[in-house]
């Protein structure tokens, strides 16, 4: 047994305890420190972090034969832009009438998630690398069919509200550069003793990597919500019927293409997380957006979060099989 395996096992059995401490600590940070919400610009290097030390542990060798898992990728389509949409579109008459609300809402319920998704899934004992594989698809989706939901819910106008540079940007710097780098760390650790060692060591740090992105999106995000705390509220609850509803739909979904139960798992963490870090500047380009449409945005991310604290031990259980 290698030395670090009781530190890692240790990591990994108290991790929700600390992820609960590092959500409580982001909420006291920004409540006594003045200015956490500058610290946005952290989201994407911590994201990045995260993401290299779980791909270190991930096999991408095994990305290539992921991708020919068609009833994987069938089962992830189907749940993400099938069923999730109708989910959408059956919450959208009982939402607030403000316009703003709504495109908000749809806008981060309708692009399923491509970085930290495949932490969590690993951490959630899913079958990370066929997320992994998977997310250039779930991103030219999402590009694709975006204004086309968006349009076909709201009208035409809200069609040509979407962009596709910031989610190119964050494909390209949360899973490329990450993804590159992590497999050339792998093919190094094949010839280079130092290099198996580096990863070794990283598998530490998923969990504390987690953690730190908890703590700096919870300290970012909170002084928004005060600035537009009444709609925050009315979407409260459609958030947390979405947390409850769309994993259950993705077990199923996986279930029916007939997934072995990592694959089933994967599906119902993608179909539960979703976008919001990445589609926040995109919405900010919504004319009038400031401050309802991210004060909206990131109340989902926060129920998402505390939501993954409960998919990470309890979507082994009840899909073991």
């Amino acid at each position: 047994m290698n030395s670090l395996d009781p530190v890692r096992a240790a990591l990994e059995r108290h991790q929700i305890g600390v992820y609960l401490g590092a959500v409580v600590l982001g909420f006291a940070v920004a409540l006594a420190v003045p200015g956490t919400g500058r610290w946005e610009a952290a989201i994407t290097p911590a994201l990045g972090l995260m993401l290299f030390v779980t791909f270190l542990q991930v096999p991408l060798a095994r990305l290539r034969d992921a991708l020919k898992s068609t009833r994987f990728i069938g089962a992830l389509l189907v749940s993400n832009f099938l069923a999730i949409p109708l989910l959408a579109a059956a919450m959208l008459p009982l939402l607030p009438a403000d316009p703003l609300v709504r495109i908000a809402v749809l806008f981060v319920l309708l692009c399923p998630c491509i970085d930290y998704v495949v932490t969590f899934s690993h951490l959630g004992k899913a079958d990370a690398s066929l997320l992994l594989a998977a997310t250039p698809v779930l991103l030219i989706v999402q590009m694709l069919l975006l204004p086309l939901y968006l349009g076909a819910l709201l009208g035409s106008e809200s069609a040509a509200l979407v962009k596709a540079a910031p989610f190119l940007h964050a494909f390209a710097w949360l899973i490329v550069v990450p993804m590159l780098l992590a497999a050339g760390m792998q093919a190094a650790a094949a010839r280079w003793p130092g290099a198996a060692v580096v990863i070794d060591g990283a598998g530490l740090l998923p969990v504390p990597a987690t953690a730190l992105v908890l703590l700096i999106v919870i300290a970012a995000v909170t002084p928004q919500l005060g600035l537009a705390l009444k709609a925050a509220t009315a979407a409260l609850p459609f958030y947390v019927a979405f947390a409850i509803v769309a994993p259950a739909l993705g077990l199923l979904i996986g279930r029916g293409f007939g997934l072995q139960a990592p694959a089933r798992r994967a599906v119902a963490f993608s179909s539960a997380t979703r976008n919001s870090l990445v589609i926040l500047p995109l919405a900010l380009s919504v004319p009038d957006a400031l401050p309802v449409i991210p004060a909206v945005i990131v109340t989902q991310t926060l129920v998402e979060l505390m939501a993954m604290l409960i998919y990470i031990p309890l979507l082994p259980r009840v899909s073991a099989r």
